[in-house]
């Protein structure tokens, strides 16, 4: 084969991944229970007909502090649109930090416990903070985030994703 051909030959198998993957159904969000610091539970399912960021996220994590602030503003922008914003935080952290931040800063979401780890596990093992799961309407998976997402690119994805139907 020539060099041309080689190159035809690796752009169409590049085309062909490309479609495949795209033709994937999207991946679901797991059915896990939120218990969150005012004693809610939530499920995943409780939650479908909006677009849900669940952020995992520790008190002793400076990015995730860093970041909260834009999580807090990117909340207050869409919520009256059918965002929701679930701040998880991980095992680890003691529920009283977890308190005293969320009432310190006045987290305006819900801030969700993980006492046993089992939100993290149904996300697919979560150790990493912060991570973020965008979540559609149909409860599908439409992004992962592990650190702090670009939030200009994450606003236009959220947009898009709030004007779609159910």
């Amino acid at each position: 084969m020539t060099h041309r051909q080689n190159s035809l030959v690796a752009i169409v198998a590049l085309i062909a991944v490309a479609a495949y993957f795209a033709l994937l159904p999207a991946a679901r969000a797991p059915e896990v229970r939120f218990k969150t610091l005012t004693g809610e539970s939530i499920t995943t399912s409780d939650l479908r007909g909006k677009v849900v960021l669940v952020e995992f996220w520790a008190t002793s994590c400076e990015i995730c502090v860093k970041e909260m602030p834009k999580v807090i503003q990117t909340y207050n922008k869409y919520k009256t649109q059918g965002f929701e914003t679930i701040a998880v935080a991980m095992e680890y952290d003691p529920p009283n930090f977890v308190l005293n931040y969320a009432q310190k800063n006045a987290l305006p979401f819900k801030v969700a416990l993980d006492v046993q780890g089992d939100v993290a596990k149904g996300f697919g093992n979560v150790l990493f903070t912060p991570t973020s799961f965008l979540i559609d309407k149909r409860g599908n998976i439409v992004k992962q985030y592990v650190g702090a997402p670009d939030v200009a690119q994450f606003q236009i994805l959220l947009e898009a994703k709030l004007k779609e139907a159910v």
